[in-house]
């Protein structure tokens, strides 16, 4: 890509500068069309991706730190793989002088096909929404949905999510403003893995920069994953009165506020906001003013002053409760045809929630409405009435 650059040089105009900085800096400007994409080793490296990323992040998704493996991974572990295919797959061209013709090895492997690998990543490396829903089902009710219904609350979950992209496409994925910073990481990432670098002497570059944090970061995961996981979440504070239930409260790190605890924990780093090295400035203030007002502000407010009785159970806890604090059990509500028996929840008495988990769920319904209200405020208030009669 870089000699055709230098054969053809580029005019970049006006036209094509970026409105925000950062991907003006991180994004090229050059292609080369007669790039391979849509290889044999493409399709397999990628749906492998997908699949295996699916099933790791699922996986890991019921720990209570969940262990995230991002697209990045499969963006690195397969370059390796791709040129291992380039090498070893035969050239042969099948079905020649046909319209099908097609070969398993076109050639080396370039960034156009690591670039739809990734994405095919990428797209697997998100959880299902909808999981909680059956995972529910399945652990707590002892009841199990036939695949159709299954299949289609987990779709119709994510087609919602698209759909509200498409209906404010114009406004949320079209304009230039619209971009997703950690994106830029895999771009720059792209860049370093197939961009020919001149090492300069007594210098590293930045593969061998690279390999090296790579391997030191998952060598140092063995230490708070299994020998020492005190360091996921070092509560400081609760060393001074370990019996006392407000130092608790306040300050352990995973089942109160977490005033002044620690984390050594990557996973509990990057829980806050997936990779704060990936993240602008005011993408991780906007996160933490939010999680104060959260965390600090409105749950001890709600707690300490009793609100729908809420000092009878845990400040923080996704458990479900009776009236008189114990654990409540769902089951016995619920009769041979999965159904709610009124009678039986009459006599138990209404489901209570922690103060936390109470307030964080109503916030869950409450983000529902943060497209419309973003596209209301940065647009203006005839925008939706627009977006709707154009689509």
């Amino acid at each position: 890509m870089g000699e055709i650059a230098e054969e053809f040089p580029v005019v970049i105009t006006d036209d094509d500068r970026c409105v925000v900085p950062e991907v003006e800096l991180t994004v090229p400007k050059t292609d080369d069309p007669s790039l391979p994409v849509l290889t044999f080793r493409m399709w397999v490296l990628g749906i492998s991706a997908c699949i295996v990323l699916s099933f790791i992040n699922q996986f890991f998704w019921y720990r209570t730190m969940p262990l995230s493996i991002t697209g990045i991974s499969a963006q690195i572990a397969v370059v390796p793989l791709g040129h291992l295919m380039a090498r070893v797959l035969p050239s042969r061209r099948f079905l020649e002088g046909t319209r099908f013709q097609f070969t398993l090895n076109p050639g080396a492997f370039n960034v156009k096909e690591h670039v739809l690998i990734t994405i095919f990543a990428n797209s697997g490396a998100g959880s299902v929404y909808a999981t909680h829903i059956l995972s529910a089902i399945k652990l707590y009710y002892k009841r199990s949905l036939p695949f159709l219904p299954a299949f289609l609350v987990m779709i119709t979950t994510q087609i919602l999510g698209f759909g509200w992209a498409g209906l404010f496409r114009k406004h949320l994925v079209e304009p230039g403003e619209m971009w997703w910073p950690s994106n830029l990481v895999q771009v720059s990432l792209f860049g370093a893995l197939h961009e020919k670098e001149k090492k300069s002497k007594g210098h590293m570059s930045r593969t061998q920069f690279f390999l090296i944090v790579l391997v030191a970061s998952f060598a140092y995961y063995i230490l708070p994953g299994y020998l020492f996981t005190m360091l996921t979440s070092i509560s400081w504070v609760c060393w001074f009165n370990p019996k006392s239930i407000l130092v608790n409260q306040l300050g352990s790190g995973e089942h109160g506020l977490g005033v002044g605890s620690i984390g050594f924990d990557w996973v509990t780093i990057s829980a806050y906001l997936g990779s704060p090295l990936a993240s602008p400035l005011f993408a991780s203030v906007n996160v933490a003013i939010g999680f104060v007002l959260v965390m600090y502000i409105v749950t001890p407010i709600c707690y300490w002053l009793n609100i729908y009785e809420a000092k009878t159970f845990p400040i923080f806890s996704s458990q479900l409760f009776m009236a008189n604090g114990s654990r409540y059990d769902v089951l016995s509500i619920i009769d041979s045809k999965f159904h709610l028996d009124r009678a039986v929840y009459s006599n138990t008495g209404s489901i209570n929630m922690s103060t936390f988990f109470a307030v964080t769920y109503g916030l869950g319904f409450a983000t529902l409405s943060a497209t419309i209200v973003h596209v209301l405020v940065f647009n203006g208030r005839y925008t939706i009435i627009t977006t709707f009669s154009v689509s």
